[in-house]
């Protein structure tokens, strides 16, 4: 088998504003899909997959009428756990989902996936019964090790997924939670604390609701109290452990996001923060680690469960206004500094519909052709995702059809984002990280700029000729490209921004948080502060901070395969092969006159030559050997290809027919 991930040719014409480039891209944010309110009832294959959505779990189907049904609450209603409901236990799973899906109107069937959390409709309950199905229910083994995902554990939530069993479960994730309380309570441990106080919040998966009370369990049966912020973005998260508020409960000692980024609907996971930032990958093996006995010892009935404290927090409000005052105090305090703006959001169907209403709108942005800014766990429009084509393309359509003057886009959990100017031109990847570096180098002159290591030649010298700055090529995986920034500022080196390709950005300034609403608050501050000064300016003063980055019109991606079953490995492990593959690989790069190997470089094999670049690496996590190739025409990429499968294809376990099928093009 063979992937090949993209092969695409850059141009920096816009999209015809008559010509339709994605047929199946709605024109408004109203179109493509059956609204709330509408009598057309949802496709039946919506309908099969809630159906078995609800079976998954008779949790799933109390909360879903408590979501309906249940009494109103007010923000910040403190209630003990564990959570008491409608008694669907002795039901079988397909008994309960009847009874919902026969109570239920179409109406509601079609915002069933969405987040149930959200503040108008979380049921107030006041119940201290014990809850025998959040113990472990069988001795079923577990290996937590494997939902590692470096800095993050990631796995399978939802059934129906041929291939892919569930492997994050009520017990699994209780067990995490606990494990992670357990975790930070021994970091505290000098502060003296014995009661922790962690946030917990998730983006729109259709699993999110069912995880957030896993975790809430797990955290308050070990005597802890929780936050539940509901749909939430990432930062916001990280956020919460800074701010000083007292009235909404802050800050917490810790907190925890309910999320898988922008992967499938049926994935799920977890990230933590304490006040330090995002966990490494050490601490989370430590955590698994500890979950995985907390899980044993559940599954033996051990452990006596105590009580902590819940207590709701519309704490994205309060974030979002942190958001608001930064624009406003660029604009020198100006209350509407974006007033006559048009911008236009793209959240697709994940959690970053709020920067309209509770951004944009209260500095005075005109946000009319927004578009999926409703949170649906499906992703029905397309994955959430700034690097993902279909994606980008529908935020450009949303730009020109709206005339707007800014188009902006974000993950699922908001800690990535991108924009497009009035033209269509798309600000992501390397134009981003030059439009990020353009402000942050007025702000602070001569500051080094850290990115991951597919970052290309152009960009280099666009920071380091035209801006005067400094271009320290990394790792990739944000966090690598964040610790590395904070250890160079460790060392005397200053460094200011820390951004990878993928829409990860974090500042200096922001704590070093990837933060994908922070990021457009930049460009929202550029903007404002350029209006003062004359107020019809648009988007072009963003697009003039990018002039003079050379860009590459060929633009390839391929991923090797790497046979782990093969005899090639002779036993070993997949990593030593393709540490093989690449020492092999330089070794022929050094005879070869018309190439030549980065002089300073971190990760994989980076090479320049016939006016382009490569660079093969390891991947962090998978047996796979990514190959990047920029490169000025079709003719100079085919030659950068063929100088690297002469090279590697004497590996027999390497899977190089990706680059034979790119080279015969």
């Amino acid at each position: 088998m063979f992937d090949l991930i993209q092969v695409s040719t850059n141009n920096t014409t816009p999209i015809s504003k008559t010509k339709k480039q994605h047929n199946s891209l709605p024109s408004s944010p109203r179109a493509g899909r059956p609204r709330i309110g509408t009598e057309r009832p949802p496709p039946p294959a919506r309908l099969l997959l809630l159906a078995s959505m609800a079976a998954l779990s008779a949790k799933t189907i109390q909360n879903a009428f408590l979501a309906k049904d249940g009494p109103r609450t007010r923000h910040n209603t403190r209630y003990t756990c564990d959570f008491c409901a409608l008694n669907t236990r002795s039901m079988h799973p397909v008994q309960g989902c009847r009874l919902t899906l026969t109570d239920t109107s179409a109406k509601w069937l079609n915002t069933i996936s969405t987040a149930w959390i959200s503040f108008g409709k979380q049921a107030n309950i006041s119940c201290n019964a014990t809850q025998g199905t959040s113990a472990v229910a069988s001795t079923e083994k577990v290996d937590f090790l494997k939902l590692q995902n470096g800095s993050d554990i990631r796995g399978v939530a939802i059934a129906g997924v041929e291939g892919e069993p569930v492997n994050i479960t009520e017990p699994v994730t209780e067990a995490i939670a606990a494990a992670f309380a357990a975790w930070l309570l021994n970091k505290k441990k000098s502060d003296g604390l014995r009661c922790l106080r962690i946030s917990v919040g998730h983006d729109s998966r259709i699993s999110a609701h069912k995880l957030q009370n896993a975790v809430t369990h797990g955290i308050t049966a070990a005597g802890h109290d929780v936050l539940q912020f509901g749909l939430a973005s990432t930062p916001a998260m990280f956020n919460s452990t800074l701010t000083e508020d007292e009235m909404n409960h802050c800050p917490a000692d810790g907190g925890i996001m309910i999320t898988a980024s922008h992967l499938p609907y049926n994935r799920n996971g977890f990230k933590f923060f304490t006040s330090d930032g995002g966990l490494n990958k050490a601490d989370i093996k430590d955590i698994l680690e500890r979950a995985s006995r907390v899980y044993e010892e559940s599954a033996h009935g051990d452990k006596q469960e105590q009580t902590g404290v819940v207590t709701q927090v519309d704490y994205m409000s309060l974030y979002a206004s942190d958001l608001v005052q930064a624009v406003r105090k660029s604009a020198g305090n100006k209350e509407k500094p974006l007033e006559g703006l048009h911008i236009v959001v793209d959240a697709g169907n994940g959690a970053g519909g709020f920067f309209v209403d509770k951004v944009l709108k209260p500095l005075g942005a005109v946000t009319s052709g927004s578009q999926f800014l409703e949170p649906d766990g499906l992703f029905p429009n397309h994955i959430p995702n700034p690097e993902d084509k279909a994606a980008m393309e529908a935020i450009t359509q949303a730009v020109l059809n709206n005339k707007a003057d800014l188009g902006i886009i974000f993950d699922t959990d908001v800690d990535r984002s991108a924009a497009v100017d009035s033209s269509g031109r798309e600000l992501n990847r390397n134009r981003l990280i030059a439009l990020m570096s353009a402000i942050v180098l007025e702000e602070h002159p001569g500051t080094t700029v850290v990115t991951d290591s597919v970052t290309s030649d152009g960009l280099t010298t666009f920071i380091e000729k035209k801006l005067g700055g400094k271009h320290h090529r990394f790792k990739r995986g944000y966090k690598n490209v964040i610790d590395e920034a904070i250890r160079l500022n460790s060392t005397g080196e200053e460094s200011h921004l820390a951004m990878e390709t993928s829409g990860h950005g974090a500042l200096k300034e922001n704590h070093w948080l990837d933060d994908g609403a922070y990021l457009m608050v930049k460009l929202l501050n550029k903007l404002a502060g350029a209006r003062t000064l004359n107020p019809n300016i648009g988007s072009k003063v963003l697009t003039d901070l990018v002039d003079g980055l050379e860009e590459a019109s060929v633009v390839v991606e391929i991923r090797f395969k790497i046979d782990q079953n093969h005899a090639d490995l002779k036993g070993g492990s997949f990593r030593d092969y393709g540490e093989s593959i690449l020492k092999h690989l330089e070794n022929v790069i050094s005879e070869d006159p018309n190439l030549h190997k980065a002089p300073k470089n971190y990760e994989g094999v980076r090479v320049s030559g016939y006016g382009g670049w490569f660079l093969l690496r390891l991947s962090l996590h998978d047996p796979v050997l990514p190959l990047n190739v920029e490169a000025q025409s079709k003719d100079d990429a085919i030659k950068l290809g063929h100088s690297v499968l002469a090279a590697v294809s004497e590996f027999s376990a390497l899977d190089t027919s990706a680059l034979s099928k790119f080279l015969q093009q």
